[in-house]
């Protein structure tokens, strides 16, 4: 029993390592083939008749990717031992959860939990489900493109859900305690001795590149900006005095709602706040979308070429306003039901030419590489799904550079997002190196210990 597709090297070095643990992690760039590395142990854990099965959880937007996978890649003798549920379900269906708990329990199970940034949140009902199944699973695995989008605190859930042992922690309290300094009002200050996480995670650790594993076209970045209108102006002042005289730093929430509410502002909403003033509603400045800047902006983009591009939006609003201007558009979010999204990324790889959609739908699993063009018309805070997007069309069989466009709002909380977006890969980047520094420095001392 044999796979349907040849492994690449790089593939073939990652089955190599992790076969021989129970628990790993695949730290893969998007596009550098993750998924046939893990179909791959799924055949020689079965052939080796040491699973029966293999649950696997993904964003409830990529199943039906995955399960193409699966048929494309997978024998016919294996495509009846794999279980693909959406990671979402879980932190709210009893039914799902209580379906796959009975699995893992009568079955020998394999459980992959594909992009697990997804539940780096230790409290959330998700993360609790999925350490539950993971109890009961001889095998785990986690699989991402990349092991943090905020700090390296994102790490504990995950590699928690793999064996406590590896970081050496039973609570999050207690890695909290040697590992993250907090300010005096609760604010995360940074995080201690992540040369020691390094070394935990690295021996339970596959991490590569698309740079290492093969030759890609380059990314090009550009940022467009735009002002105000005089109206926006007045509004994103007002709506800033009255939230920030509401904050309280020991409430993070307040803090939330205000840059929520600025963003709102800029986007093209005016805000209009209850009696208490604890609460606001959003709703559209401009009458004619259009006339909001960000749009004009964007319209003029889509003016200047003909090439097929991917518009990724922040509100469900600007979706909206942008399919109804443009005829070519075919709309990609939640307000699409699952069973048509397949119908409408063939309509985009056919005769429409703009995919509108937001991060969360449109940011995981999806091969587009047919297009080389993505706008930001609006971004939020989180590394993880920016990343994850951008590699929708940047990765294996790409051949034109990727045109990656940010519109942003000048003098404004758009400038601080782009920042916090650049900060947080500086971080990302520091955090690979040291776990490369460590395997490196693994290999050097067995060559002096053992030769060679």
């Amino acid at each position: 029993m044999m796979l349907k597709s040849e492994l690449l090297p790089h593939q073939k070095e990652a089955v190599e390592k992790l076969s021989k643990i129970k628990v790993g992690a695949l730290f893969m760039e998007q596009g550098t083939g993750k998924t046939i590395a893990t179909l791959e142990l799924s055949r020689i854990r079965l052939e080796a008749e040491k699973i029966d099965r293999v649950v696997w959880l993904c964003p409830c937007s990529a199943k039906g990717n995955i399960k193409r996978e699966i048929i494309k890649h997978c024998p016919d003798e294996m495509l009846g031992i794999f279980t693909v549920c959406g990671i979402e379900t879980l932190s709210s269906s009893v039914r799902a959860n209580s379906y796959l708990l009975g699995l893992v329990q009568e079955k020998r199970c394999f459980l992959v939990v594909d992009e697990s940034l997804l539940v780096k949140n230790p409290k959330a009902y998700r993360t609790e489900r999925i350490t539950t199944l993971a109890e009961k699973c001889p095998y785990r695995i986690i699989l991402n493109g990349t092991p943090i989008s905020r700090n390296e605190a994102d790490l504990y859930a995950q590699f928690y859900l793999l064996d406590w042992r590896i970081l050496g922690y039973k609570s999050y309290w207690s890695f909290s305690a040697n590992h993250l300094e907090y300010d005096d009002y609760g604010k995360l200050r940074r995080v201690l001795n992540t040369d020691f996480l390094a070394k935990k995670i690295e021996p339970y650790t596959f991490q590569i590149t698309k740079k290492e594993c093969m030759q890609l076209p380059e990314k090009q970045y550009d940022t467009r900006y735009f002002y105000l209108t005089d109206k926006q102006q007045l509004e994103y002042h007002y709506a800033g005095e009255r939230l920030l005289y509401q904050i309280d730093e020991f409430k993070p929430e307040t803090i939330y709602r205000l840059f929520a509410g600025l963003q709102a502002v800029i986007s093209g909403k005016y805000l209009k706040f209850n009696k208490k003033e604890d609460h606001y509603q959003a709703f559209e400045m401009f009458d004619n979308p259009t006339d909001n800047p960000r749009i004009k902006l964007l319209m003029g983009l889509l003016g200047e070429d003909e090439e097929k591009a991917i518009i990724f939006c922040h509100y469900e609003s600007e979706i909206t306003q942008v399919c109804g201007i443009l005829p070519e558009a075919v709309r990609f979010d939640g307000k699409i039901p699952h069973k048509q999204r397949d119908q409408a990324l063939q309509q985009f790889a056919q005769d429409k030419k703009y995919l509108v959609a937001n991060r969360s739908c449109a940011g995981y699993s999806l091969n587009l590489q047919f297009c080389h063009k993505i706008i930001y018309l609006s971004n939020d805070w989180d590394l993880g799904t920016r990343l994850q997007s951008e590699d929708r069309v940047h990765r294996y069989g790409q051949k034109h550079d990727v045109d990656i466009i940010d519109i942003c709002a000048a003098d404004t909380i758009d400038e601080k997002i782009l920042d916090c977006l650049r900060r947080k890969e500086s971080i990302l980047d520091s955090l690979k190196a040291e776990i490369k520094n460590s395997a490196d420095a693994k290999q050097r001392l067995s060559k002096l210990i053992y030769g060679g």
